[in-house]
């Protein structure tokens, strides 16, 4: 798969997870029995600058007016499904792999994810979740930190 395609050939270490079908990153955290906080949720946006990758924590919200700020749009929504499928091909429509890069687009992460030691990200499955350093995972994607979130 393209995703462990692109660690192995970065030299990233990372730990593959098993787990039953789940759909959201809160179910894939309550699967993996793993707070929500580590989960790293890739939610796609677009603009009249294009295509952006926003990463933020499960249990966390984004906040659309935040990330148009932070990419000087006038206006961003997010992508829907049909363009998820166009976007990202070798993967399950909502298991997308927060790599932007990876996908020629930007990647923006919201603070909360930096602050952590690891982070557990979707392999491109609703069954498989991947373990990585979080400096390995800023080090892959070079991602825009920020405030992306609405807050508790």
């Amino acid at each position: 798969m393209k995703v462990q395609e692109y660690l192995e050939q970065e030299g990233v270490k990372y730990e593959t997870r098993q787990h039953r079908p789940a759909y959201t990153a809160q179910e894939v955290a309550a699967e993996e029995h793993v707070s929500g906080d580590l989960v790293a949720k890739a939610v796609v946006v677009r603009s009249n600058k294009g295509y952006a990758m926003c990463v933020v924590p499960a249990s966390f919200k984004l906040d659309l007016e935040k990330v148009a700020k932070i990419l000087a749009a006038r206006q961003v929504r997010l992508a829907d499904e049909t363009e998820l499928a166009e976007l990202f091909p070798d993967c399950e429509v909502g298991a997308e792999p927060p790599l932007g890069k990876l996908y020629h687009m930007p990647t923006l992460v919201d603070e909360h994810l930096a602050m952590d030691e690891e982070v557990y990200i979707q392999a491109g499955t609703h069954r498989e979740l991947i373990r990585i350093k979080y400096r390995d995972y800023a080090k892959l994607t070079e991602p825009t930190v920020a405030d992306l979130t609405v807050h508790r």
